[in-house]
This record gives C-alpha cells, structure tokens and sequence, in this order.
C-alpha cells in the first residue's frame, strides 16, 4: 500500500487549520472520507504528560527534556536546539504532542490498538509528524527521521498497509506533515493494530513530533439522480401529487461491491429508512410537500446498520413550492410629457416578475423584472414566479401608466422702469399656480427686480416651472454739466441708454454738445426706453475769440451771450495800448467794435471781464 503525505509550514499552520481535514479526504481517501472514528491528540495543558498506557512504546517516559530513546508529551519543543513548535489540532488551547528523541536502535517506538471498526470496510489512517531539528543543527549533518507506518489485524499476524515516510530532513523553520495509509478490514475483523517504526537510529538527530493520529471510514462518492439527470428538483403545488423515480450512483474509487439503504428527512436533519428501498434505485410516490432523499452505502450489507461503517450519498431535495400571492403594485403611475415612464410592483424575496398586456394569456412583455418602463399607456400586468420552480401566481396584478399634457410653459427676460411697477403673467389658462412670492393668482404686480418663478400645474397634477428674469431700468441721474469752451459736457451719476438734448425737442446720443452758443440752458438727459428724463440748467458763458463787424449779419458784434443771468458783471475792453474802449455792468453786453462812433481797426483787443467775484482776462480779434 502507498504511504501518502501532505506538508504544511509551521509558520502557516494557523491559517490552514481550517482546512485539514479537507485537504486529507481529497489527498488520502480519493472517495468518500467519513467522521473520525478514532482520534488521539495527546489532550492539553501546561504541564507535561501523562505516560502513554502501558505497552504503547518501549521508550521511557520523561518529565521534561527527553534525552535519546525516551519521550515526552507536551504543548512545547522548546528543548536542546530543537524547533520550538506548537500543536497541529484546530481549536485547541495549550495542545500537547508526542515528541520522540530516537533509540540509538532502530526499531518500533509506537503501538496501539484501534477497535471499533468495521469487517469489510476501508479506512483512512493518517497522522502529522515534522523534524525538531534545524537545518542548521548538528554542524548540517543532522540525522534524518524516518518513520515506517504499519497496519496488522487484531491477531498481529496479517499485515494490512505499511508505508515509509523516507528521509526528513532538519528545515530553517518546523514544518508539520500530514501521512496517510488506506486499508481494508476483513470478514469478522473490527480491530486493527498502529505500529510505528523508527528507521535510522539514535544520535544527533532523529528528533521528531507526532500529533492528531486519525481513522476514518472512506467509501465511494455517491450522488443521486433522477431520470433527467437533476441532483434536485423544485415542483409547484399545484402539480403535486408527485412521484419520480431516484438513482444512486457510486464512483467505485473505493468499494467494489455496494448495499444499499434508501432514507427520507422531512427537514434534512432527521433521516428515517424505507423499509423494503435497498437497490440502488428507488420511485417515491405521492409526494405532496418537500422531501429529501438520500441512501446509505455500504461494501457488506452487515455495515449499513452502523454509521461507522458505511456512507451516505448526496441529498437529493424535491422541493415542493407553494403557490406565489401576486404582486402588490406600487401605485398607478400617471406620467406628465412623453418621457418613458415605469410600473412596478413588490414581491417577496425568491420570487420574480413577469409583465403582460392581458390579465391572462396575453403576450410576455418582459420577464424577470420588478418594473416595466414604457412610453405608451395602458394597463400592464404582473405576474409572481417563484425562482425556484418557476411557479406561477394564479392572478396577475394591473398597473395602469396614463400620459398627460404638461402645461407649456416659456421663461421670459423683463425690464421695468425704476420708480414703476411691472405685471408678470404666467401666460397658462384653466391651472392652478403659485408664485414664489406665494401668491396663487394668474398675474402678480411687482416693483422690484429680481427672479420670480411659477409653477403651473393642471387639473391632472402635471407641472412646469416657468421663470420671469425681471431687471429695472434706472432713471438717469445727471452728475455735472460743464463748459469747456465752446462745448457743453454731460455726465451722468450712473449708466443706461440715455440721449441728451439742450431744448427738450432734438435729441443725440453724444453727451457733449460742440459749439454751443453762450446762454443759459435747461439740459435734458433721457432714458431710451421712457424710462424717465433728468434736466438741470446750466449757464453756458462763451468769450468768443473774434468778430467782423461787416455788415453781414455775421459775428458782426463782440456779444457775451448769457453775462446778463450772472448776479453781478463786469466788462472792460482796451486796445493794444491799454485804452479803455467800452465797459458794461451788471448788464448784457455787445460791442459793435467802435469809439466814439468811430470804427476802430482790425486788431487784437483785451478784456477784463469780472464776474461774481472770477476775473477773466484775454484778448479777442476785430477783423475789418
């Protein structure tokens, strides 16, 4: 027989606890591994011991350091140079092990007798060994452990497996590794016996662990078909009573030959026999609620009675569903426009939906939705279907979808003038609406400028928003009017689209005003879009730089146009030489360019004109 083996890191022992006795099955048993019917691993606790029983080895028991041809058992193997390891048995706390320190003799160190077996049966034998010593120790010449494995029948005269670990050498951290022997009792055999037996011998070296020595049954892998190769099937209610015709099939990888035991469960816990089902297939019949199947499988016959000793299949689960409620809709849904719109319904978890156009028969619209999304009204159905069995509610549950007209709606950009009030229309009749200003009427008046929104909404719930942008037009506020020679400059206090004018009448959208005779004005500023007119007066005083007293009607007097609105005046002319010509005051003022009614020549002439407290001094040409 084969000796096989698993190995694990000492450093991963941790994480790979959980997953041994898989590891075992699928490496030791190729079939079907079954629940350890013996199982040493050597208890636990902080203190060392207790001795093996009696006649299970011949090495000497200490309490502490095992010296060579001795052991211990303890939760640690913190002794010599050895590694220090820990336990390979899930869960336990302060686990123990049997550590061995060779015989400087080889031979057999370990023997046990393992009963409660069963006659004709095969059986998974495994146990976990690693090297205490480093890689390092005894200088790297370090003498491997070498355990041989064997199993006899009671009488200790039939050798039923053996196997050989071969060399194991020291390692730069523990490694723990699992061995396995598959063997098969015989007739009338229930007793088998352990030996292990040490290879090489004593002397620096040979130093090994040993824990979580384990039997278990191993039979075939067994599944369970029906005629249509299903490992399961669901069956609706209403197709109920059923029956349906089971097959077992084993893989062989074990036995050769198979007894069978047929079992019902009405909650796969509790397993009950069919008296009479021992063939490897079996009809159940009038099945009315779910019911699970499985059978025991053993190589004699003699074994089915005892658990030990046999295997059970896979189970085979007819899972009778009931009838699914319908689903409960989540509303008739009214849409407003032609968006696409959903009806949905509810139901409970492992079941689906299905969609219609007829509370029965009808076309399938979608499957396997909760919702249904459509751009078309009408009234839609949903239908219940199980997951499992696909079993069908007897009702359908309506959802309509109904499509109405928004009221439309378009938002507007407003001006008004500043000081005035504006009417703001929601431009929708037969609605109903509410500004942000919270009135509810059709048409709100309003004085300030902002943004006003309304919701118009119809007698069928449908909505639109429309949005007013409201800005003011502020009336023109004059700043200055000056004089800057001949020109009038306008500025006003703030921005718009103003036009100017000096009578009211003419307007220009220049705010200066070029060559502007001399007089007193009332200046006008008005906004474009009647948004009010500003006017102020300004006194426009023009020296003028010439005149021609010819006769043509032309400049043909020296004329201070407006002196006369100053509160006082005063005007001197004087030639060339400093001669006093003309003087005027507190009047309006012209000079035909005479004296003493004689005409005086072309010339430069100066003045001093004087008014309200400002002196101007400059000179004007007379041209003949």
């Amino acid at each position: 027989m084969k000796l096989l083996r698993k190995s694990i890191p000492f450093s991963f022992c941790f994480f790979i606890l959980s997953i041994i006795n898989v590891h075992g099955q699928l490496g030791f048993c190729t079939g079907n591994s079954g629940e350890p019917i013996f199982t040493e691993t050597f208890g636990t606790g902080t203190t060392n011991g207790p001795a093996l029983p009696a006649g299970t080895t011949t090495y000497t028991y200490v309490n502490g350091e095992p010296p060579d041809g001795s052991y211990t058992i303890s939760n640690g193997s913190n002794y010599f140079d050895w590694h220090n390891v820990s336990d390979i048995t899930p869960n336990d706390t302060n686990g123990k092990f049997l550590i061995i320190n060779a015989s400087y003799t080889a031979g057999e160190f370990f023997k046990r007798q393992i009963s409660g077996l069963c006659e004709n049966t095969s059986y998974e034998f495994s146990a976990w060994l690693v090297n205490l010593l480093k890689a390092n120790g005894c200088n790297g010449n370090g003498i491997p452990i070498n355990v041989k494995f064997e199993i006899w029948d009671a009488s200790d005269t039939n050798l039923l497996a053996s196997g050989d670990t071969g060399n194991i050498h020291g390692t730069v951290s523990p490694n723990w590794e699992q061995y396995g022997l598959v063997f098969q009792t015989l007739p009338s055999q229930t007793e088998v016996i352990l030996k292990m037996i040490n290879n090489g011998v004593g002397g620096c070296g040979n130093d090994l662990a040993i824990d979580d020595i384990i039997f278990k049954s191993c039979g075939d892998i067994v599944t369970i078909e029906d005629v249509h190769t299903n490992d399961s099937i669901s069956i609706c209610e209403n197709n109920v009573p059923f029956s349906t015709q089971l097959t077992a099939n084993p893989d062989f990888s074990i036995f050769t030959t198979h007894a069978y035991q047929w079992q019902e469960s009405t909650d796969n816990v509790v397993w009950t026999n069919i008296v009479g089902e021992t063939t490897n297939t079996f009809t159940p019949t009038g099945i009315t609620t779910t019911a699970y199947y499985r059978v025991k499988v053993a190589e004699d016959v003699i074994n089915l009675a005892n658990p030990l000793c046999n295997v059970v299949s896979e189970v085979f689960e007819v899972n009778v569903v009931a009838t699914p409620d319908e689903p409960i809709s989540d509303g008739n849904v009214t849409n407003c426009g032609t968006d696409s719109q959903s009806a949905s319904v509810t139901v409970p978890n492992g079941l689906t939906v299905n969609w219609y156009d007829a509370p029965s028969g009808g076309n399938l619209l979608l499957a396997d939705s909760t919702s249904y999304a459509t751009d078309v009204p009408g009234l839609f159905y949903a239908e219940a279907v199980t997951i499992d069995g696909n079993c069908r509610s007897n009702f359908r549950t309506p959802v309509s979808v109904v499509f109405y007209e928004s009221p439309v709606v378009e938002d507007e950009t407003l001006t008004f003038c500043e000081g005035t009030a504006i009417t703001l229309y929601a431009n929708v009749i037969n609605t109903y609406y509410l500004w942000n200003t919270g009135e509810t009427i059709s048409q709100i008046t309003v004085n300030t400028p902002g943004i006003y929104t309304v919701m118009v909404t119809t007698g069928n719930g449908c909505s639109e928003t429309k949005t007013i942008t409201l800005t003011q037009i502020d009336n023109p506020i004059i700043d200055t009017v000056v004089s800057d020679g001949n020109d009038i400059v306008v500025t006003t206090a703030n921005t718009g689209e103003f036009e100017y004018s000096l009578d009211g009448n003419i307007y220009q959208l220049s705010p200066t005003f070029f060559n502007a005779e001399g007089g007193l004005y009332t200046v006008y500023v008005r906004e474009r879009n009647g948004c009010g007119v500003a006017t102020i007066e300004h006194l426009h005083f023009v020296i003028p730089k010439f005149f021609t007293p010819n006769g043509d009607g032309q400049n043909d007097a020296f004329i201070l146009k407006g002196i006369e609105y100053f509160a006082s005046s005063e005007v001197y002319i004087f030639d060339r030489y400093g001669k006093l010509l003309v003087s005027s005051k507190n009047t309006a003022f012209a000079w035909d360019g005479t004296f003493k009614n004689q005409l005086l020549p072309t010339s430069d002439y100066w003045y001093v004109i004087k008014i309200d407290g400002r002196e101007l001094k400059g000179h004007f040409t007379l041209k003949r």
